[in-house]
């Protein structure tokens, strides 16, 4: 009996040392209460759009418990109070409209953007294209045994390399604010304004998907063609453009926002990628509908005499935008006999130019600037071709090409045109 007795008590007591045991797991794994706050960027997400922040273990399992909120400015900013969570872990979810800092307008359909993040210690927890970009390639990592620390770090570092940015300690890239300056910040921007480019909501969506899953196994960009779809469009961004259009948009919401230098960033990439440019977003055909093409980058003599027709030709895709801009350099001189023999008179006028009336196609064509010899002619709407018949006299004649709204001429030639 004694015997039955001590073990039942030993019983007894594995019993209860267990369930202690397993109280404490439950115990150190039991819901904490979290305030969250942050950003969400492209450009900024506008007022209404909606944010989803997802609980989840630390193996980055979702636990089921999700926690809803919206943006209550356009500054892109929202805010969760008491939620409870079940470990220093999140996932983010952000879907809405937001403004495009390279057309300088709000986009026209929404977008989603995701985000994984270490909330221990820190409340504020942004999201952006680059917490976007590194989630699949985060969660492949940790099933291969990383860290979170360790998977988010190098996921990054892995991102930064497609655009040719090399950068030591750096911050997380939930902590990276597009409106505040700092070089992490700018790193952050230059990404942006390049995987925006002149694209689409949709077709920005279809990139970004494109490219984590490419990204998402090895952590290297292996298809070329993604390549080339960043660079083709990085060659023509106006990053001057890009940050007044933001200083202009947090001026209006009512933030002194501190741009940072990115363009430095956009332009090493341009240098130094291996991608190929396959494609230009603005053409110049060698002719056009009248005759040989006054914007043809590969041609400047023209040989011609007045009254032969040329044409002004320029293709643009969807959402560019483009002006020309003439000035005459040389003058024409023609000499006449005078009466008295004993003297030459000569008449001097610079060369100029004339256009068909009837023959414009998607040309704003401005008033002759007849003290300067200047005149612009602007494609009237993108995802368009664009043809003028002209003829010039003999002279020479400055080119200067404005591509995307540009400040200053991206390309410039001398044309000449002789008898």
């Amino acid at each position: 009996m004694n015997k039955l007795y001590r073990i039942l008590s030993i019983v007894i007591l594995f019993s209860m040392t267990a369930f202690l045991t397993n109280c404490q797991k439950d115990s150190s794994s039991t819901s904490t209460v979290q305030d969250i706050t942050g950003y969400v960027q492209k450009g900024p997400f506008i007022n209404g759009s909606s944010v989803t922040v997802y609980d989840l273990q630390s193996d980055l399992t979702a636990t089921g418990k999700s926690f809803n909120t919206q943006i209550t400015d356009n500054k892109g900013t929202f805010e969760l109070n008491n939620i409870s969570i079940s470990s220093n872990n999140i996932g983010l979810r952000a879907d809405g409209f937001y403004f495009n800092e390279v057309s300088g307008e709000q986009s026209a359909a929404q977008i989603t953007l995701n985000a994984l993040a270490d909330i221990s210690g820190k409340s504020d927890i942004n999201v952006n294209v680059m917490t976007h970009l590194e989630k699949p390639r985060v969660e492949y990592l940790m099933k291969n045994g990383k860290s979170f620390a360790d998977a988010k770090i190098q996921a990054q570092k892995e991102i930064l390399s497609i655009f040719d940015i090399t950068k030591g300690a750096m911050k997380t890239s939930e902590d990276l604010n597009i409106s505040e300056n700092g070089d992490d910040n700018g790193i952050l921007l230059a990404i942006s304004a390049v995987l925006q480019g002149y694209r689409s909501e949709s077709e920005m969506t279809e990139l970004l998907s494109n490219i984590s899953n490419d990204l998402r196994e090895n952590g290297v960009l292996d298809s070329q063609s993604l390549g080339s779809a960043l660079i083709n469009h990085a060659i023509i961004l106006d990053t001057v453009s890009i940050k007044n259009n933001l200083i202009q948009r947090y001026s209006e919401v009512g933030v002194t926002a501190n741009i940072s230098s990115f363009g430095k960033y956009i332009a090493n990439f341009i240098t130094k990628t291996k991608f190929e440019v396959t494609k230009s977003l603005i053409t110049y055909p060698e002719t056009g509908t009248y005759g040989a093409n006054v914007l043809s980058l590969t041609k400047t003599d023209f040989g011609t005499r007045p009254n032969t027709n040329l044409s002004l030709v320029a293709e643009l895709a969807k959402g560019t935008a483009l002006k020309i801009k003439i000035t005459s350099l040389s003058a024409d001189t023609s000499s006449r006999a005078p009466t008295d023999t004993s003297k030459v008179t000569t008449t001097i006028r610079k060369a100029g130019w004339f256009y068909a009336l009837g023959t414009n196609r998607n040309w704003s064509i401005s008033n002759f600037d007849p003290i300067n010899y200047i005149q612009t002619f602007t494609a009237i709407e993108p995802d368009k071709s664009c043809d003028l018949q002209m003829t010039f006299d003999q002279g020479s004649f400055l080119i200067e090409y404005f591509e995307m709204n540009s400040a200053t001429p991206n390309k410039t030639k001398t044309i000449t045109c002789k008898e």
